[in-house]
């Protein structure tokens, strides 16, 4: 009988079972065997060796390992190894895996464009919107784009986790779960947005548990389950998720990417960084930077007709008739378009909400309506004579599982007034998530607080908003 000769067999670079995963990932964890994995090692010649005596002898096991194919190293002790419909081989559904992703260094594109929208940089931040994330997200998912750790795609983005969301936040190299969160701004996980990620990396062994997701909304209001867009096994796919993820969920951070042109990107300041320096910054005699920012962020909205010269940092009749122009822009009337920036007015600007100032002639100037009038109202509190509000049909109509018109009637108002930045798509006539976030913000810009800016429209809010 001629014994057999032993040969090292390699990994398929994209075989899922667990013996070939196992070697790719030794590695990662360095435990090759020139690095002292001796015991791993010896373990796969023993395995070979029984293996290749099986098939000189014709024992059993000789039609798995040629239907393996060469260099497929079949699992020991896994008899319930998932199968790719997500069934175990004894046809139990699969559990939720630690989805087993040894990592790799960041590196460029498969193929990277060199000109045109694709081209860019590595580590640069092109600009993007929730919408675009979801939707390159949403394009794998559809085109059910397999898992690989090896393998990129059509695009030029690796087959496995952290190259999806490299792919969904539009990268221009593929990362790996120990760089991506230089892309993002840490946040709260109440702050989650779709288009945001959670990430769990594992430093001390990034084969152990390592994995991102894309978050794509909460799916309640406990806010306990969320639409998980990933890259997994056996394909792209977006689901019901527990809050973070099936397992290791305390040790997922949520990340916003720094290149979101809308809303909040940073974890608890505006997108330009500055929060609101206070009423005491802007008015007669004020003096300094933030009044200089004013000015800027005026011209940019449609103001620079007001501005002969500047701005500067010494507040002027020009930095009072612009700001009242916007606040005027806005639908605000009386004490709340006086010409001096409160909270709301410096959070307008900051996150580019609302409507720009009208060119000179298209109607209005600072103190008159676009009618003409004062557009004074008693109070101050919003909205002009002869504005009549549609009737309040109810706190029924506006709660979770409810659909009708008056959702979307609500939605399309938000939206008009600035408030809209938390739709994804929409507004439909289903209350969602985006629904109440978008009225809450609303409600905390008349300064509500607590049960009062629950998200949840009551008469008040509803007459303040179509006021």
């Amino acid at each position: 009988m001629t014994v057999p000769v032993f040969e090292e067999y390699e990994p398929a670079l994209d075989c899922p079972c667990a013996g070939c995963a196992e070697q790719r990932r030794d590695p990662a964890r360095g435990l090759s065997a020139r690095t002292g994995g001796r015991a791993a090692h010896s373990a796969r010649q023993a395995l070979v060796l029984v293996t290749a005596a099986g098939i000189v002898l014709g024992g059993t096991g000789a039609g798995a390992a040629q239907a393996a194919g060469p260099g497929h190293v079949p699992a020991l002790g896994r008899a319930d190894e998932s199968t790719a419909d997500g069934t175990t081989a004894a046809g139990r559904p699969a559990a939720e895996p630690d989805p087993s992703t040894p990592q790799g260094d960041s590196g460029p594109l498969h193929g990277p464009p060199t000109s045109g929208p694709g081209a860019g940089q590595p580590g640069t931040l092109r600009k993007s919107t929730r919408a675009e994330i979801i939707n390159r997200a949403k394009r794998w998912v559809s085109a059910k784009v397999p898992y690989s750790m090896n393998r990129f795609w059509s695009d030029g983005y690796r087959q496995d986790c952290s190259g999806f969301v490299s792919m969904a936040w539009n990268l221009t190299g593929n990362e790996w779960t120990g760089s991506l969160a230089k892309f993002g701004v840490k946040i709260a996980r109440a702050d989650l947005e779709p288009g945001d990620m959670l990430l769990f990396h594992n430093p001390a062994d990034p084969s152990k548990g390592s994995h991102v997701t894309i978050f794509g909304g909460w799916t309640d209001y406990t806010h306990s389950t969320y639409m998980a867009y990933e890259q997994t096994t056996p394909y792209t796919r977006v689901q019901p998720t527990p809050m973070a993820y099936w397992s290791n969920s305390d040790r997922y951070v949520p990340y916003r990417y720094k290149g979101l042109t809308e809303g909040n990107a940073g974890a608890a300041s505006s997108t330009k960084g500055t929060p609101f320096p206070g009423a005491k910054s802007f008015g007669p005699g004020a003096d300094n930077k933030y009044v200089t920012q004013l000015g800027k962020m005026l011209i940019d909205r449609g103001a620079k007709r007001y501005y002969k010269t500047g701005p500067g940092p010494r507040w002027s009749t020009a930095d009072k008739n612009a700001t009242k122009a916007f606040q005027l822009a806005q639908g605000w009337r009386g004490a709340e378009a006086d010409g001096l920036p409160g909270i709301d007015t410096w959070r307008y600007l900051v996150d580019h909400l609302g409507k720009d100032i009208a060119p000179a002639g298209a109607g209005g100037s600072p103190g008159k309506s676009a009618a003409g009038g004062t557009g004074t109202s008693a109070g101050g509190k919003g909205g002009s004579a002869g504005t009549k509000a549609p009737a309040f049909p109810g706190a029924r109509y506006f709660r979770p599982g409810q659909s009708n018109k008056y959702v979307e009637q609500l939605g399309k108002q938000l939206v008009k007034k600035g408030f809209g930045k938390y739709y994804v798509s929409g507004p439909t006539q289903r209350w969602g998530e985006a629904d109440r976030r978008n009225v809450q913000a609303f409600q905390r810009a008349q300064g509500w607080g607590g049960s009062s800016a629950d998200g949840y429209p009551g008469a008040e809010t509803w007459r303040r908003l179509f006021a």
